[in-house]
This record gives structure tokens, sequence and C-alpha cells, in this order.
């Protein structure tokens, strides 16, 4: 496979990849080393990517445990913690920041999920993969999947819920 073939073929997901890792490592810097290593790996073995049936899900699978490891690793302790600025030019600025604030409750409250709630709310909500390619990714049965995505949903469900209404009864 030739480079063209290659930049072709993973161009589709190359985003999704970034976004997996960044869910997982935060990090913006961290996430696009991440990406960079997973899209070299796969380079490396681009002689045999015609031998998988989903590049993609064994793309992602291998960017789970590429950022899974290095979170285990003594660089965790270094990752920095960087924010998004979501920025929407034709809101006020009251609904800017209203948007943005509800946008971080989210993103704590599911960055406080379980690492395993987090990469399925993630891989289903975010990327929207279906049920049968998250099984893959994650090598789990898509049951334990939707039970898990359901619980993961109820949590952040409830802590939306209790933080916005404090003190109201």
């Amino acid at each position: 496979m030739g480079q063209n073939e290659f930049v072709k073929l993973i161009a589709p997901f190359k985003d999704k990849v970034f976004r997996l890792a960044k869910r997982l490592l935060i990090s913006s810097e961290e996430a696009e080393d991440a990406t960079q290593e997973v899209l070299v790996k796969l380079w490396s073995r681009n002689k045999n990517l015609d031998d998988y049936s989903n590049v993609e899900a064994f793309a992602m699978t291998m960017t789970k445990n590429y950022c899974l490891d290095q979170l285990k690793s003594k660089r965790a302790g270094n990752l920095q913690i960087v924010h998004n600025d979501f920025v929407n030019n034709e809101p006020s600025s009251e609904k800017i920041l209203e948007d943005k604030d509800s946008l971080d409750w989210v993103e704590k409250s599911i960055n406080q999920l379980p690492e395993q709630q987090r990469l399925i709310i993630q891989l289903r909500d975010v990327e929207q993969y279906e049920f049968e390619e998250i099984a893959k990714i994650l090598d789990m049965n898509e049951t334990a999947i939707r039970v898990a995505l359901s619980r993961a949903r109820k949590t952040v469900r409830e802590y939306m819920t209790k933080a916005h209404s404090y003190g109201i009864k």
C-alpha cells in the first residue's frame, strides 16, 4: 500500500482517533501525540491492513490501548488539563456563557464516570459508533455495552439535575 492509499484509508477516521484520545487523556497535546503514534503504528502495518475487516475499529482499539497505557505510565502525572472554549458568534454573550457552563458540567460529569462507561459514552454518543462496532473495539458483548451506556447516561443526568437544581425544592 502506497502513501496516498494509506492517507485515503485513514482520512475518514483520524479525527475520531484524536477525539477519543482527547477524551481519555484530556490534554490536546497528549491527544495529538497519541494520534500520531497510532497512525505511525498503522503505517508500520500498512502491508497487513487488508487483513483487518474494519481498519477504523482496529485504529480505535489501538488508540484506546495506547491512551490507557499512557495514563498508567509515570507520564500520566504530568498531563496538562486543557478546557475547550466553545464559541458561537450568533448568540449573545450570556447565552454563550450558559452553553459553555453546561458543556463544562457535562464534561465534568462524564469525566467522573468509571473508565469503561466514559469510553462507551464517548464512542456511542460523541463518535456515533454502532453497538456492534463498540463491542469489537472494547471486546465486550453488546448487551453489556447497552447496560453500561444506560447507567452512564443516568449518572450524567442525575449529576446534571443535582447541579442545576441546587437549593431549589
